[in-house]
């Protein structure tokens, strides 16, 4: 028996030549991308959380509320069409 030293006849390519390594790179480097892309839409467009005339538009709305009081009523006195029905009308 002879032992035969078999040598590779072409050199391997390196491992960025191979397709699947970037299948697997592209995944992270997509959210990270992705959550930069979210912290600048979060920092540049950021809402304001009360109004600077909070507690004028708050007593406006307690008026208007204060101005109709049927329209406050439990539904059981006052909106209960489901047990009643709707009138039809004429």
């Amino acid at each position: 028996m002879q032992y035969i030293d078999k040598k590779p006849t072409a050199q391997t390519p390196p491992w960025w030549r191979y397709g699947h390594v970037w299948m697997v790179i592209a995944g992270p480097a997509v959210v990270v991308v992705a959550s930069f892309i979210t912290i600048y839409i979060a920092v540049v467009g950021q809402d304001p959380v009360v109004d600077v005339d909070y507690y004028r538009k708050g007593i406006a709305i307690n008026q208007t509320l204060s101005d109709n009081p049927a329209s406050l009523a439990p539904s059981k006195d006052a909106r209960n069409h489901a047990a009643t029905g709707v009138k039809a009308p004429k």
